[in-house]
Protein backbone atom coordinates (compact mmCIF):
# COMPACT_ATOMS: atom_id res chain seq x y z
CA UNK A 1 0.00 0.00 0.00
CA UNK A 2 1.49 3.14 -1.15
CA UNK A 3 1.57 6.12 1.87
CA UNK A 4 1.40 9.81 1.66
CA UNK A 5 2.28 12.75 3.98
CA UNK A 6 3.71 15.95 3.75
CA UNK A 7 7.19 16.47 4.98
CA UNK A 8 9.96 19.11 5.09
CA UNK A 9 13.75 17.84 4.48
CA UNK A 10 16.03 18.72 7.29
CA UNK A 11 19.21 19.02 5.31
CA UNK A 12 17.47 21.08 2.53
CA UNK A 13 17.25 24.54 4.11
CA UNK A 14 17.58 27.27 1.85
CA UNK A 15 19.76 30.44 2.36
CA UNK A 16 17.43 32.90 3.35
CA UNK A 17 16.26 29.69 6.12
CA UNK A 18 13.05 28.49 4.68
CA UNK A 19 12.37 24.95 3.54
CA UNK A 20 10.52 23.24 0.99
CA UNK A 21 7.02 21.74 1.89
CA UNK A 22 6.95 18.34 0.14
CA UNK A 23 4.66 15.81 0.20
CA UNK A 24 6.31 12.43 0.72
CA UNK A 25 5.40 8.85 -1.25
CA UNK A 26 6.62 5.63 -0.26
CA UNK A 27 5.40 3.01 -2.46
CA UNK A 28 6.94 -0.65 -3.13
CA UNK A 29 9.84 0.08 -0.42
CA UNK A 30 10.89 3.51 -2.32
CA UNK A 31 10.41 6.84 -1.71
CA UNK A 32 10.21 9.95 -3.85
CA UNK A 33 9.43 13.30 -2.98
CA UNK A 34 6.89 16.02 -4.64
CA UNK A 35 7.73 19.19 -4.70
CA UNK A 36 5.21 22.51 -4.24
CA UNK A 37 4.43 25.63 -4.08
CA UNK A 38 4.64 26.29 -0.49
CA UNK A 39 7.86 27.51 1.98
CA UNK A 40 8.23 27.66 5.71
CA UNK A 41 9.83 28.57 8.40
CA UNK A 42 11.62 26.59 11.44
CA UNK A 43 8.57 28.66 13.77
CA UNK A 44 6.06 27.12 11.56
CA UNK A 45 7.37 23.90 12.89
CA UNK A 46 7.51 21.39 15.86
CA UNK A 47 10.28 20.43 17.70
CA UNK A 48 9.55 16.76 15.54
CA UNK A 49 9.94 18.98 12.42
CA UNK A 50 5.95 18.03 11.72
CA UNK A 51 4.43 21.31 10.20
CA UNK A 52 1.83 23.24 12.78
CA UNK A 53 0.87 25.96 10.51
CA UNK A 54 -2.55 25.74 9.92
CA UNK A 55 -2.66 27.92 6.34
CA UNK A 56 0.02 25.26 5.04
CA UNK A 57 -1.96 22.69 6.07
CA UNK A 58 -5.36 24.02 4.89
CA UNK A 59 -3.36 24.95 1.20
CA UNK A 60 -1.47 21.30 1.35
CA UNK A 61 -4.28 18.60 2.81
CA UNK A 62 -6.86 18.75 0.24
CA UNK A 63 -3.64 18.16 -2.40
CA UNK A 64 -2.61 14.92 -0.66
CA UNK A 65 -6.75 13.88 0.16
CA UNK A 66 -6.71 14.46 -3.81
CA UNK A 67 -3.70 11.88 -4.09
CA UNK A 68 -4.99 9.33 -1.72
CA UNK A 69 -8.27 9.35 -3.21
CA UNK A 70 -6.60 8.44 -6.63
CA UNK A 71 -4.45 5.82 -5.01
CA UNK A 72 -7.41 4.32 -3.72
CA UNK A 73 -9.34 4.46 -6.88
CA UNK A 74 -6.91 1.25 -7.88
CA UNK A 75 -7.37 -0.69 -5.69
CA UNK A 76 -5.22 -3.89 -6.52
CA UNK A 77 -4.17 -2.50 -9.72
CA UNK A 78 -1.98 -0.67 -7.69
CA UNK A 79 0.65 -3.18 -7.27
CA UNK A 80 1.10 -3.47 -11.28
CA UNK A 81 2.76 0.38 -10.73
CA UNK A 82 6.10 1.06 -10.24
CA UNK A 83 7.12 4.27 -8.89
CA UNK A 84 7.38 6.10 -11.47
CA UNK A 85 4.06 5.19 -13.34
CA UNK A 86 2.52 5.89 -10.20
CA UNK A 87 4.02 9.62 -9.70
CA UNK A 88 3.00 10.44 -13.38
CA UNK A 89 -0.71 9.09 -12.08
CA UNK A 90 -0.49 11.16 -9.42
CA UNK A 91 0.53 14.50 -11.07
CA UNK A 92 -1.63 14.17 -14.23
CA UNK A 93 1.44 14.17 -16.29
CA UNK A 94 0.71 10.35 -18.11
CA UNK A 95 -2.60 11.63 -20.73
CA UNK A 96 -5.77 10.42 -19.50
CA UNK A 97 -8.09 11.43 -22.15
CA UNK A 98 -8.32 10.52 -25.65
CA UNK A 99 -8.88 14.10 -27.21
CA UNK A 100 -5.35 14.76 -25.65
CA UNK A 101 -3.34 12.78 -27.89
CA UNK A 102 -1.74 14.76 -30.71
CA UNK A 103 -1.32 11.97 -33.42
CA UNK A 104 1.19 15.00 -35.09
CA UNK A 105 3.35 15.55 -32.20
CA UNK A 106 3.41 11.96 -31.48
CA UNK A 107 4.24 11.31 -34.81
CA UNK A 108 7.08 13.52 -34.94
CA UNK A 109 8.77 11.90 -32.55
CA UNK A 110 8.05 8.39 -34.50
CA UNK A 111 9.97 9.74 -36.89
CA UNK A 112 13.10 10.66 -34.91
CA UNK A 113 13.31 7.50 -33.23
CA UNK A 114 13.06 5.92 -36.96
CA UNK A 115 15.57 7.68 -38.13
CA UNK A 116 17.70 7.19 -35.07
CA UNK A 117 17.58 3.53 -36.02
CA UNK A 118 18.34 4.05 -38.85
CA UNK A 119 15.12 3.00 -40.81
CA UNK A 120 15.08 6.14 -43.31
CA UNK A 121 12.67 5.26 -45.66
CA UNK A 122 10.28 4.30 -42.53
CA UNK A 123 11.02 7.88 -41.34
CA UNK A 124 10.37 9.34 -44.85
CA UNK A 125 7.16 7.86 -44.99
CA UNK A 126 5.90 8.40 -41.95
CA UNK A 127 6.70 12.16 -42.14
CA UNK A 128 4.69 11.96 -45.55
CA UNK A 129 1.84 11.27 -43.42
CA UNK A 130 2.36 13.63 -40.49
CA UNK A 131 2.49 16.53 -43.06
CA UNK A 132 -0.56 15.49 -44.88
CA UNK A 133 -2.81 14.92 -41.95
CA UNK A 134 -1.06 18.68 -41.03
CA UNK A 135 -2.18 20.38 -44.63
CA UNK A 136 -5.42 18.17 -44.38
CA UNK A 137 -7.17 19.33 -40.74
CA UNK A 138 -4.41 22.91 -41.07
CA UNK A 139 -2.51 22.70 -37.67
CA UNK A 140 -0.26 21.37 -35.76
CA UNK A 141 -2.81 19.62 -33.28
CA UNK A 142 -4.82 16.76 -34.34
CA UNK A 143 -6.52 14.78 -31.47
CA UNK A 144 -6.46 10.56 -31.61
CA UNK A 145 -10.10 11.38 -31.67
CA UNK A 146 -10.41 13.36 -35.02
CA UNK A 147 -9.12 10.04 -37.15
CA UNK A 148 -12.57 8.39 -37.64
CA UNK A 149 -13.83 5.97 -39.86
CA UNK A 150 -15.85 8.79 -41.20
CA UNK A 151 -13.10 10.95 -41.30
CA UNK A 152 -10.76 8.44 -43.45
CA UNK A 153 -13.32 8.83 -45.62
CA UNK A 154 -13.32 12.53 -46.66
CA UNK A 155 -9.36 12.43 -46.03
CA UNK A 156 -9.12 9.52 -48.52
CA UNK A 157 -11.04 12.16 -51.16
CA UNK A 158 -8.98 14.88 -50.54
CA UNK A 159 -5.63 12.41 -51.29
CA UNK A 160 -7.20 11.47 -54.53
CA UNK A 161 -7.82 14.93 -55.65
CA UNK A 162 -5.13 17.51 -56.99
CA UNK A 163 -3.61 19.52 -54.31
CA UNK A 164 -1.54 22.77 -53.49
CA UNK A 165 1.49 21.75 -50.35
CA UNK A 166 3.09 24.69 -48.47
CA UNK A 167 6.58 23.31 -47.27
CA UNK A 168 9.26 25.45 -45.76
CA UNK A 169 12.65 25.72 -47.46
CA UNK A 170 15.41 27.85 -46.08
CA UNK A 171 13.44 29.90 -43.61
CA UNK A 172 10.69 30.66 -46.46
CA UNK A 173 7.43 29.02 -47.87
CA UNK A 174 7.57 27.36 -50.95
CA UNK A 175 4.72 25.88 -52.98
CA UNK A 176 3.77 23.27 -55.31
CA UNK A 177 1.21 21.74 -56.86
CA UNK A 178 0.96 17.64 -56.53
CA UNK A 179 -1.59 15.09 -58.38
CA UNK A 180 -4.04 12.73 -56.70
CA UNK A 181 -2.57 9.54 -55.39
CA UNK A 182 -3.18 6.07 -57.11
CA UNK A 183 -4.51 3.27 -55.63
CA UNK A 184 -1.26 1.92 -54.55
CA UNK A 185 -0.64 5.13 -53.67
CA UNK A 186 -3.50 5.44 -51.32
CA UNK A 187 -3.44 2.48 -50.33
CA UNK A 188 0.33 2.66 -49.02
CA UNK A 189 -0.18 6.28 -47.61
CA UNK A 190 -3.41 4.96 -45.13
CA UNK A 191 -1.39 1.56 -44.38
CA UNK A 192 1.63 4.35 -43.11
CA UNK A 193 -1.33 5.79 -41.06
CA UNK A 194 -3.11 2.67 -40.06
CA UNK A 195 0.14 1.45 -38.22
CA UNK A 196 0.98 5.37 -36.36
CA UNK A 197 -2.33 5.01 -35.01
CA UNK A 198 -1.86 1.17 -33.98
CA UNK A 199 1.64 2.62 -32.64
CA UNK A 200 -0.16 5.57 -30.41
CA UNK A 201 -2.97 3.42 -29.12
CA UNK A 202 -0.14 0.51 -28.27
CA UNK A 203 2.15 3.66 -26.39
CA UNK A 204 -0.99 4.70 -24.19
CA UNK A 205 -3.14 1.49 -23.70
CA UNK A 206 -2.20 -1.11 -21.06
CA UNK A 207 -4.03 -4.25 -21.25
CA UNK A 208 -2.38 -5.92 -17.63
CA UNK A 209 -3.47 -2.45 -16.09
CA UNK A 210 -7.24 -2.51 -17.55
CA UNK A 211 -6.18 0.95 -19.47
CA UNK A 212 -7.73 2.22 -22.72
CA UNK A 213 -7.46 5.68 -23.28
CA UNK A 214 -7.71 5.20 -27.05
CA UNK A 215 -10.55 3.22 -26.99
CA UNK A 216 -12.38 3.94 -30.76
CA UNK A 217 -10.44 1.89 -33.70
CA UNK A 218 -11.27 3.58 -37.19
CA UNK A 219 -9.66 0.73 -39.38
CA UNK A 220 -12.22 -1.88 -38.28
CA UNK A 221 -14.76 -0.05 -40.30
CA UNK A 222 -12.73 1.81 -42.97
CA UNK A 223 -10.94 -0.79 -44.68
CA UNK A 224 -7.98 0.30 -47.29
CA UNK A 225 -8.24 0.29 -50.73
CA UNK A 226 -7.08 -3.03 -52.82
CA UNK A 227 -4.19 -2.59 -54.92
CA UNK A 228 -4.96 -4.78 -58.10
CA UNK A 229 -2.17 -6.82 -59.72
CA UNK A 230 0.19 -5.13 -61.42
CA UNK A 231 -0.70 -5.36 -65.45
CA UNK A 232 2.11 -3.49 -66.55
CA UNK A 233 3.23 -5.60 -69.15
CA UNK A 234 7.02 -6.86 -68.62
CA UNK A 235 9.82 -5.86 -70.64
CA UNK A 236 10.99 -8.00 -73.52
CA UNK A 237 14.77 -9.15 -74.49
CA UNK A 238 14.94 -6.84 -76.75
CA UNK A 239 14.16 -3.64 -74.70
CA UNK A 240 16.19 -4.35 -72.51
CA UNK A 241 18.77 -4.38 -74.94
CA UNK A 242 17.74 -1.27 -76.50
CA UNK A 243 17.86 0.28 -72.85
CA UNK A 244 21.45 -1.32 -72.60
CA UNK A 245 22.73 0.41 -76.11
CA UNK A 246 20.67 3.57 -75.66
CA UNK A 247 23.18 6.04 -76.80
CA UNK A 248 23.15 9.14 -74.05
CA UNK A 249 25.02 12.17 -73.26
CA UNK A 250 28.20 11.56 -70.79
CA UNK A 251 27.89 12.42 -67.13
CA UNK A 252 23.98 13.37 -67.98
CA UNK A 253 20.67 12.36 -66.20
CA UNK A 254 19.97 9.37 -68.62
CA UNK A 255 23.54 8.04 -68.90
CA UNK A 256 22.79 7.64 -64.88
CA UNK A 257 19.52 6.38 -65.14
CA UNK A 258 20.70 3.47 -68.23
CA UNK A 259 23.72 2.67 -66.46
CA UNK A 260 22.22 1.84 -62.87
CA UNK A 261 18.82 0.12 -64.54
CA UNK A 262 20.94 -2.48 -66.12
CA UNK A 263 23.69 -2.13 -62.90
CA UNK A 264 20.26 -3.48 -60.81
CA UNK A 265 19.36 -6.01 -63.90
CA UNK A 266 22.56 -7.47 -63.47
CA UNK A 267 23.01 -7.78 -60.01
CA UNK A 268 19.70 -9.58 -59.47
CA UNK A 269 17.19 -6.56 -59.40
CA UNK A 270 19.13 -4.33 -56.76
CA UNK A 271 16.65 -1.93 -55.28
CA UNK A 272 18.32 2.47 -55.99
CA UNK A 273 18.37 2.68 -52.20
CA UNK A 274 21.11 -0.24 -51.65
CA UNK A 275 23.17 0.78 -55.02
CA UNK A 276 22.92 4.24 -53.33
CA UNK A 277 24.78 2.71 -50.12
CA UNK A 278 27.83 1.04 -52.04
CA UNK A 279 31.21 1.33 -50.69
CA UNK A 280 33.77 1.80 -52.92
CA UNK A 281 36.45 -1.00 -53.04
CA UNK A 282 40.15 -0.64 -53.67
CA UNK A 283 39.99 -3.76 -54.92
CA UNK A 284 37.25 -5.05 -56.87
CA UNK A 285 35.76 -8.17 -55.36
CA UNK A 286 33.65 -10.85 -57.10
CA UNK A 287 30.77 -10.57 -54.33
CA UNK A 288 28.58 -7.44 -52.82
CA UNK A 289 27.45 -8.45 -49.91
CA UNK A 290 24.65 -6.43 -47.97
CA UNK A 291 21.40 -6.02 -46.34
CA UNK A 292 18.44 -5.15 -48.03
CA UNK A 293 17.36 -1.59 -46.63
CA UNK A 294 13.67 -2.40 -47.43
CA UNK A 295 13.32 -5.40 -45.36
CA UNK A 296 16.74 -5.62 -43.12
CA UNK A 297 14.59 -4.30 -39.94
CA UNK A 298 11.69 -6.82 -40.33
CA UNK A 299 13.69 -10.05 -40.72
CA UNK A 300 15.62 -12.18 -38.43
CA UNK A 301 18.78 -12.38 -40.85
CA UNK A 302 19.00 -8.70 -41.31
CA UNK A 303 17.95 -9.62 -45.34
CA UNK A 304 21.65 -10.28 -46.40
CA UNK A 305 22.33 -11.29 -49.50
CA UNK A 306 26.06 -12.26 -51.67
CA UNK A 307 25.57 -11.48 -55.40
CA UNK A 308 28.07 -12.59 -57.71
CA UNK A 309 29.29 -9.13 -59.43
CA UNK A 310 29.50 -10.98 -63.46
CA UNK A 311 32.38 -9.83 -65.48
CA UNK A 312 29.55 -7.89 -67.40
CA UNK A 313 28.85 -5.57 -64.69
CA UNK A 314 32.15 -4.46 -62.92
CA UNK A 315 32.86 -1.75 -65.05
CA UNK A 316 29.24 0.02 -63.62
CA UNK A 317 30.05 -1.06 -60.67
CA UNK A 318 33.27 0.41 -60.51
CA UNK A 319 31.94 3.75 -61.89
CA UNK A 320 29.46 4.01 -59.70
CA UNK A 321 29.82 1.83 -55.95
CA UNK A 322 30.69 4.53 -53.15
CA UNK A 323 30.25 7.64 -55.45
CA UNK A 324 26.47 8.00 -55.70
CA UNK A 325 26.54 9.48 -52.29
CA UNK A 326 28.71 12.16 -53.24
CA UNK A 327 26.48 13.27 -56.05
CA UNK A 328 23.03 12.46 -54.34
CA UNK A 329 22.97 12.96 -50.45
CA UNK A 330 20.03 11.03 -49.90
CA UNK A 331 18.55 7.76 -52.10
CA UNK A 332 15.34 10.10 -52.81
CA UNK A 333 17.13 12.43 -54.26
CA UNK A 334 18.47 9.86 -56.63
CA UNK A 335 15.17 8.21 -56.75
CA UNK A 336 13.77 11.31 -58.62
CA UNK A 337 17.02 11.55 -60.70
CA UNK A 338 16.40 8.14 -62.22
CA UNK A 339 12.93 8.38 -62.30
CA UNK A 340 13.17 11.77 -64.38
CA UNK A 341 16.04 9.74 -66.69
CA UNK A 342 14.00 6.61 -67.00
CA UNK A 343 10.72 8.85 -68.04
CA UNK A 344 13.10 10.39 -71.01
CA UNK A 345 14.36 7.09 -72.20
CA UNK A 346 11.07 5.77 -72.16
CA UNK A 347 10.13 8.11 -74.42
CA UNK A 348 12.75 7.67 -77.12
CA UNK A 349 12.29 4.11 -76.97
CA UNK A 350 8.62 3.79 -77.16
CA UNK A 351 8.25 2.21 -73.70
CA UNK A 352 5.60 3.57 -71.75
CA UNK A 353 5.81 4.26 -68.06
CA UNK A 354 9.49 2.76 -67.96
CA UNK A 355 10.69 2.90 -64.27
CA UNK A 356 13.60 1.86 -62.30
CA UNK A 357 11.77 -0.99 -60.57
CA UNK A 358 10.62 -2.32 -64.26
CA UNK A 359 14.86 -3.83 -64.01
CA UNK A 360 13.67 -6.14 -61.15
CA UNK A 361 10.51 -7.24 -62.83
CA UNK A 362 12.28 -8.60 -65.65
CA UNK A 363 14.97 -10.24 -63.96
CA UNK A 364 12.58 -11.96 -62.06
CA UNK A 365 10.36 -12.63 -64.84
CA UNK A 366 12.76 -14.29 -66.87
CA UNK A 367 13.93 -16.06 -64.73
CA UNK A 368 11.05 -17.89 -63.84
CA UNK A 369 9.16 -17.91 -66.89
CA UNK A 370 11.98 -17.76 -69.54
CA UNK A 371 14.49 -19.89 -67.74
CA UNK A 372 12.00 -21.91 -65.35
CA UNK A 373 13.58 -21.67 -61.96
CA UNK A 374 11.15 -22.32 -59.20
CA UNK A 375 9.55 -19.67 -57.48
CA UNK A 376 11.62 -20.05 -53.86
CA UNK A 377 15.04 -19.90 -55.96
CA UNK A 378 13.64 -16.34 -57.76
CA UNK A 379 12.42 -14.84 -54.48
CA UNK A 380 16.27 -16.15 -52.82
CA UNK A 381 17.84 -14.75 -55.22
CA UNK A 382 15.28 -11.21 -55.22
CA UNK A 383 16.06 -11.22 -51.33
CA UNK A 384 12.72 -12.37 -50.54
CA UNK A 385 12.63 -14.74 -48.17
CA UNK A 386 13.81 -14.68 -44.73
CA UNK A 387 15.79 -18.09 -44.22
CA UNK A 388 15.29 -18.43 -40.52
CA UNK A 389 11.78 -18.63 -40.79
CA UNK A 390 11.57 -21.88 -42.14
CA UNK A 391 12.13 -25.22 -40.07
CA UNK A 392 13.65 -26.60 -43.60
CA UNK A 393 16.14 -24.28 -43.66
CA UNK A 394 17.69 -25.15 -40.51
CA UNK A 395 18.53 -28.05 -41.96
CA UNK A 396 19.80 -26.53 -44.85
CA UNK A 397 22.97 -24.46 -45.25
CA UNK A 398 23.47 -21.12 -47.07
CA UNK A 399 24.20 -21.94 -50.11
CA UNK A 400 24.60 -18.48 -52.82
CA UNK A 401 25.74 -20.61 -55.59
CA UNK A 402 21.91 -21.22 -56.89
CA UNK A 403 21.76 -17.66 -57.11
CA UNK A 404 24.50 -17.10 -58.97
CA UNK A 405 23.49 -19.80 -61.60
CA UNK A 406 19.92 -18.29 -61.84
CA UNK A 407 22.13 -14.57 -62.30
CA UNK A 408 23.81 -16.15 -64.95
CA UNK A 409 21.20 -18.11 -66.76
CA UNK A 410 18.95 -14.42 -66.95
CA UNK A 411 21.80 -12.24 -68.00
CA UNK A 412 22.79 -14.91 -70.84
CA UNK A 413 19.49 -14.30 -72.38
CA UNK A 414 20.94 -10.93 -73.29
CA UNK A 415 24.40 -12.14 -74.97
CA UNK A 416 22.96 -15.03 -76.35
CA UNK A 417 19.52 -13.40 -76.98
CA UNK A 418 19.18 -14.15 -80.83
CA UNK A 419 19.43 -17.92 -80.27
CA UNK A 420 16.78 -16.73 -77.45
CA UNK A 421 18.05 -19.30 -75.08
CA UNK A 422 19.14 -19.65 -71.68
CA UNK A 423 21.36 -21.81 -69.94
CA UNK A 424 20.72 -25.38 -68.83
CA UNK A 425 18.57 -25.30 -65.75
CA UNK A 426 19.30 -28.18 -62.95
CA UNK A 427 16.82 -30.59 -63.24
CA UNK A 428 16.76 -30.32 -59.42
CA UNK A 429 15.43 -26.58 -59.86
CA UNK A 430 12.60 -27.74 -62.40
CA UNK A 431 10.04 -28.97 -59.72
CA UNK A 432 9.46 -32.26 -62.00
CA UNK A 433 6.53 -34.74 -60.22
CA UNK A 434 6.91 -38.08 -61.27
CA UNK A 435 4.83 -40.60 -60.50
Amino acid sequence: MATIREVILSNQQKEDGTYNVKIRVIHQRKVYYLKTQHFIRQNQLRKDNTIKDPIILRAINPVIDGYRTKISELGPKLELYNMSRLINYLTNNDVTAADQVNVIEFGRKKVEELNAAGRKASASNMRTVINSLVDYFKSDFVPITEIRAKTLLEYEKYLRSERKLERTNQFKPHFRTVPGLSDTGLHNHMRDLRILFNNIKDHYNDEDLEIAIVKHYPFKKYKLVNVTERNKPKLIIEQLISIRDFDVLPNSRMELARDLFMLSFYLCGMNAVDLHKLTPDKVLHDRVNYNRSKTKSRRQDRAFISISIPEIATSLYSKYAGKLQLRYSTHNNLDRALSKGLREIGVKLAIPNLEFYDARHAFADWARNKCRYSKDDVGLALNHKDQTNSVTDIYISKNWGIIDELQESVIRLLTDYKHNECKLVPISHLNLKFK
